[in-house]
């Protein structure tokens, strides 16, 4: 399990706080309270690793129970840091850990909880960002139209409007190269575009925080024959709130979002209930 520390942390752990103990030990304090949930998740998949004669379903069940706990685990210690350090940088750097578990409607709840000196910090400002793009992108929205040059030599713009809203389903896969989970989600993409593609469904991969080369060689290395929309950095997330990859979000033919986050067999179970299959 990643902790997600940034360096602007360390600049806010060295400025004035309030609190009746020192910064640096209620960080610590922090910090291992993080280790322990984190700990505790190695341990139980170190464990089940171990144990002999389990089927796979149960191994992937007990996979992500053990993951759900540590979430769960995680957020109850952000939480509980964030309150008791509310207007501190401990509050900051906490936000900036479990921000991604949260619903962005808990995020900005936090953010109008600071004070400005707070608030307006850069960290907390593009926490905020990402939480107001995913409220704007959420199951049920327009979809949000970007635009991306992927060769500057011919200098072309490719825009997501080109390919959603305009008739059929779009299963958009938000991915990079470099990413493995990313990777390891094409065979079951792949396995619902060989299934549904037609009239009425298509998929679509958009690479993110990724060269183009890269991009290319991937998708030709994993059988990605679908469309694609390359050399979109940050503009592809940024406009969707998307702050880990894969993202993976189902349009409708209208352009409406239907779902998003989706993974695994959860793939193929929206597409078919949107298909009527």
């Amino acid at each position: 399990m990643k902790k997600y520390f940034l360096m602007a942390a360390l600049l806010l752990a060295a400025l004035a706080c309030k609190g009746t103990r020192p910064l640096s030990e209620r960080v610590a304090e922090y910090n291992d309270r993080v280790d322990a949930v984190v700990n505790t998740y190695k341990e139980g998949i170190v464990a089940l690793q171990e144990e002999e004669g389990l089927e796979p379903e149960v191994v992937a069940q007990r996979q992500e129970d053990l993951y759900d706990a540590a979430v769960e685990g995680l957020l109850t210690v952000g939480r509980e840091t964030i309150e008791a350090n509310m207007n501190d940088s401990l509050a900051v750097i906490a936000l900036q850990d479990v921000a991604g578990y949260m619903a962005p409607e808990e995020v900005l709840g936090y953010v109008e909880k600071m004070d400005s000196s707070w608030c307006n910090a850069e960290p907390v400002v593009s926490l905020a960002a990402e939480a107001r793009a995913k409220l704007a992108t959420a199951p049920g929205a327009m979809f949000v139209d970007f635009a991306v040059v992927e060769d500057p030599a011919k200098g072309d713009t490719v825009r997501l409007s080109d390919f959603v809203g305009k008739g059929k389903y779009i299963l958009a896969d938000f991915w990079a190269s470099w990413c493995g989970p990313c990777k390891r989600e094409i065979p079951n993409i792949k396995s619902v575009y060989e299934k549904y593609k037609g009239k009425d469904f298509d998929v679509l991969s958009i690479a993110v925080w990724d060269k183009p080369e890269d991009t290319a060689a991937a998708a030709k290395e994993h059988g990605v024959v679908w469309s694609q929309i390359v050399n979109t950095d940050r503009v592809a997330t940024d406009a969707y709130g998307i702050k880990g990859i894969p993202h993976i979000i189902l349009f409708g033919p209208d352009g409406v979002i239907v779902a998003r986050d989706l993974r695994g067999e959860e793939i193929e179970k929206a597409v078919a209930k949107a298909l009527g299959k």
